[in-house]
């Protein structure tokens, strides 16, 4: 019986597929069920986008939270330092990313820095404002890196700093699959980190800034 030699490399090509997908996906279900089993997580990841989640984070460090924070393209440096200084809370474990200009960029330039921190779950801090679509990308994105995703939604006044629409979520939602798959071998980080306690308010001070009417901050 004559055997087609295309059928048999096929079957090769289709095996070999298969078992790179089960090599990738294995860990990664692996260190999902870790985060998920954990009862606190590991790091915060602060979205940008209202003062007031600024405001919620110095209060929550200042009443003992004590893991790593990163703020993603949050308010200007020196507001979020007021913020923490006048809670009386500490600095040391706080750090700034000012590469996002987006939502999908948070996650984009927040990977490799929670990554460097071995984080298994996160706490993605941000308004209701901004939901469903920077759950489904956190779920996504970092969910793609074998992280578990929890949310902390901080309550707003006036009008939202986030506005969504449906177009913009699909839109987002499909890069973030997209991004998924490229960044397991190619994820730039962000270049542009300060540590919180670095940020110095005499030097802002001379070159002005204005921090939103919300945070109180003369």
């Amino acid at each position: 019986m004559h055997r087609n030699p295309g059928h048999r490399w096929y079957v090769w090509i289709l095996g070999l597929g298969l078992g790179l997908i089960l090599a990738w996906s294995l860990p990664i279900t692996h260190h999902l069920w870790q985060g998920a089993t954990r009862s606190h997580p590991d790091a915060v990841l602060m979205l940008g986008g209202s003062i007031r989640r600024e405001m919620y984070l110095a209060e929550q460090v200042a009443q003992g939270l004590n893991i790593p924070i990163l703020i993603s393209r949050g308010s200007p440096d020196p507001c979020i330092r007021i913020l923490f200084d006048r809670a009386a809370a500490p600095l040391d474990q706080v750090w700034l990313e000012t590469c996002a200009h987006s939502t999908f960029d948070n996650f984009r330039y927040g990977w490799p820095t929670l990554r460097g921190w071995r984080v298994r779950r996160v706490r993605v801090v941000t308004s209701a404002s901004h939901l469903p679509r920077a759950r489904w990308l956190a779920q996504v994105m970092l969910g793609s890196h074998g992280i578990w995703v929890e949310m902390a939604i901080v309550p707003e006044q006036g009008v939202p700093g986030n506005q969504e629409r449906p177009i913009k979520t699909a839109l987002d939602v499909a890069r973030a699959f997209g991004w998924a798959l490229v960044s397991q071998v190619y994820s730039p980080p962000c270049r542009a980190i300060t540590p919180l306690a670095a940020v110095d308010l005499a030097a802002w001070a001379g070159q002005g800034y204005k921090c939103e009417h919300q945070g109180g901050i003369n």
